[in-house]
């Protein structure tokens, strides 16, 4: 319950910051051109709310919602989810935004993509100023991955050390590295010191949506971090001891270790380690569960060497840029398998996103995750799909090139639309989360 508590609340905060920020951007232009802003609202509203103001000779009501499903910019003049017919059935008023010219409407429907990307690169360019990028080379990685096995049947091999796609060096474990590899022809590891070419299926990536069973993970040695029991104390086993036998079998991965030791419940093993540079042998014993009673570094950060990268505020920028483009780039790409059977099936709704963030809190994380949500929601946005920000720059364009505006009527029909889409997404995708929640 604490982590579901945790979870929600990051993704209420990281949701509720992109839509005051994307709705601001629609109200600031809006401002800039003289359109009335009749409502500015976090949250929607139907039937009440939770709280609302309007300051003093302002035209503009503030206010939080009851369904934190988004929130929105109600602009005086135009057709959206308000559906306010008999507005704009009176005659157009120069405050309105059906009055503007269409250069200064394309504007307005635009700012609020535009500020969400532009939030985006700030935020990553603030989290690599603060906390700066460290990561682990691959190269660096001497005992090589796990693989699923969706990937074991192409023919990788636990210990594979990650070299190359294609022709491209593999330089660090991520969302790229992964997208470089199914995209791939080929990709080169090394294995016992002999460069292998794996060939990679021009379907790899819907088998990896199939098999829900992911890529790959860090293998490492099992090195102790602390002694609990007594037992292992009396052992002799101490903190940074390195494990690499359990009763003469050699164990090189702590998952080696870990089937080794429930291989022998409540016995007494031998334990070949490793101190100081030292080769030494104890007798330890195994209780019911395969434990030793002894905690392990279990983050590979803490295993592996790393590389960490500092910036300064003026170089902060240019990198954050870079990885904001990059994400964008990365999540467009990924966009084609979600019309594949398999990846209509991978499409989450809140739950998914909740699960985004991690459960406990991480500052880091959570600005991460917010800045990768924001390009999402900008993306998103700018779909030519009616109802969305996107669906009405649509409608522009064409007015600008044809030099002719569509009729009320018909961006009404195709507002209702665009919201029976929009609502039809919204309960396939967190049917999906539902499924798979009941499915475990």
């Amino acid at each position: 319950m604490e982590t579901f508590l945790i979870k929600a609340v990051q993704l209420i905060l990281s949701l509720s910051i992109l839509v005051v920020i994307h709705e601001f951007g629609h109200f600031i232009f809006a401002r800039i051109f003289k359109v009335r802003v009749e409502k500015f609202y976090l949250f929607f509203d139907p039937w009440f709310s939770l709280f609302r103001f309007r300051p003093k000779n302002s035209e503009t009501e503030y206010g939080i919602g009851w369904l934190p499903l988004g929130g929105y910019c109600k602009i005086s003049g135009m057709i959206d989810e308000s559906m306010d017919k008999e507005q704009m059935a009176q005659p157009p008023q120069p405050h309105e935004f059906r009055s503007k010219p269409a250069g200064q409407r394309l504007l307005i429907m635009t700012a609020g993509v535009i500020f969400n990307f532009l939030l985006a690169l700030f935020i990553y360019s603030m989290v690599l100023l603060y906390w700066g990028e460290t990561y682990i080379p691959l190269k660096n990685v001497t005992c090589g991955m796990e693989y699923s096995t969706t990937f074991k049947n192409i023919g990788f091999q636990d210990g594979d050390i990650l070299l190359k796609a294609d022709t491209a060096t593999l330089e660090r474990f991520d969302e790229n590295c992964l997208r470089k590899v199914v995209n791939a022809a080929t990709v080169t590891v090394l294995r016992d010191g002999q460069e292998v070419v794996i060939g990679i299926p021009g379907d790899m990536m819907q088998r990896l949506l199939r098999d829900k069973e992911g890529f790959a993970y860090y293998r490492f040695p099992m090195i102790i971090s602390d002694v609990q029991s007594q037992s292992a104390i009396e052992a002799g086993l101490k903190k940074d001891d390195r494990i690499t036998g359990v009763n003469g079998v050699s164990a090189v991965t702590s998952s080696d270790v870990v089937n080794e030791l429930k291989a022998n419940r409540e016995q007494t093993v031998q334990i070949d380690i490793v101190r100081d540079g030292r080769s030494l042998s104890v007798s330890a014993p195994v209780d019911s569960l395969g434990r030793l009673g002894i905690l392990v570094y279990n983050n590979p950060k803490s295993i592996y060497e790393t590389v960490t990268v500092k910036y300064s505020f003026f170089a902060s920028f240019p990198a954050g840029i870079k990885l904001g483009i990059s994400t964008l780039k990365g999540y467009v790409n990924d966009m084609k398998y979600v019309f594949t059977k398999e990846g209509a099936k991978s499409v989450g709704g809140f739950g998914a996103i909740g699960n985004l963030f991690p459960a406990a809190w991480d500052w880091r994380m959570f600005w991460e995750r917010t800045a990768f949500l924001s390009i999402i929601l900008a993306f998103m946005n700018i779909l030519p799909i009616p109802a969305l920000d996107g669906g009405h720059v649509m409608f522009l364009l064409y007015e600008v090139v044809t030099r002719r505006k569509p009729g009320d009527k018909f961006l009404e029909y195709a507002q209702i639309a665009g919201m029976i889409i929009l609502f039809s997404l919204l309960i396939f995708a967190n049917g999906n989360d539902l499924f798979r929640f009941f499915s475990r």
